[in-house]
């Protein structure tokens, strides 16, 4: 039995179903009961745990043999990285007497030490402690996740621009949500003694500019790439909700990757998805609301 942690998000879904796609006994662990027929229809069995509640996740772990682990990202209007924390110290404290015989863990391009990193620094602690453990462990380190731009949706379709902290020329390394459920569902089949550090990506790297001319090519109207100075991430974190110390946090994060050293290609598995490909099937999954 295979078990899914944030199976109601993109790569923890996605490697759900890249498993039952395979045939393979799939238990989805999920925050609420709202999709647990869904997942039921699809064939798996889910169980719903909050995932600070250590020992309601260790009766969830000792029902499986293989452990897809995802930190669930914390409300951004709280201090983000400290609740984060939190989260990972439940897992770790459930997989002690789990029984599980391997572990694949979702990180991150760039995971570093240091305490207001965002997802750098919490995944990379994370990362640490599932060393420091005695159930064999791979990690994951996903790109960018392109599912990042979903939301960029509505202001291509209402006003023709796509809202980025990164300039329109950067080229970052992204990958879909499917590329990685697949790359977790095949390291979760190996054996167990087989661990180690995977970086995933996608077939190419691309600029906020090629994610708005993948809109433009989706929607059939004119999409650009507008940045965001840095003098106003601030002020932008503020209006979309952050806190004070997740403003402070998601700025330093976004600030390490722009001046990171991505790994060379001949070093990561690069997935099929293409940006066009994910951003045409979300336009296609998101139709305009009537009226508009």
């Amino acid at each position: 039995m295979h078990i899914i942690l944030g199976a109601d998000g993109h790569v923890g879904s996605a490697t759900a179903q890249a498993l039952l796609d395979r045939d393979e006994p799939v238990t989805a662990v999920l925050h609420s009961d709202r999709k647990a027929a869904e997942w039921q229809q699809r064939g798996a069995q889910v169980a719903v745990a909050d995932v600070h509640d250590v020992d309601a996740l260790r009766r969830i772990f000792r029902q499986g043999r293989r452990l897809f682990l995802l930190n669930p990202p914390a409300d951004p209007a709280t201090d983000a990285a400290t609740e984060e924390r939190k989260t990972v110290a439940a897992i770790v404290a459930a997989l002690a007497d789990s029984g599980l015989e391997k572990i694949v863990a979702e990180s991150t391009y760039g995971a570093q030490p240091g305490d207001q990193l965002g997802d750098l620094g919490v995944l990379y602690e994370l990362e640490q402690a599932l060393a420091a453990q005695s159930i064999p462990a791979s990690i994951i380190r996903g790109a960018y996740y392109m599912s990042n731009w979903d939301a960029a949706l509505q202001t291509a379709r209402q006003s023709g621009e796509v809202h980025t902290f990164y300039p329109p020329d950067f080229k970052l390394p992204m990958v879909a949500p499917q590329d990685l459920g697949q790359a977790a569902a095949r390291l979760l089949l190996e054996p167990a003694t087989q661990t180690g550090l995977h970086y995933v990506e996608g077939p190419a790297r691309y600029s906020p500019a090629d994610v708005a001319a993948a809109f433009a090519a989706a929607l059939h109207r004119p999409v650009v790439a507008v940045e965001t100075p840095r003098a106003q991430w601030p002020e932008a974190l503020h209006k979309m909700g952050f806190s004070d110390k997740a403003a402070e946090s998601f700025a330093a994060m976004t600030a390490l990757t722009l001046g990171a050293d991505f790994p060379p290609l001949s070093a990561v598995e690069q997935g099929p998805t293409t940006l066009p490909q994910y951003v045409r099937e979300l336009v296609q999954q998101q139709p305009p609301e009537a009226g508009h």
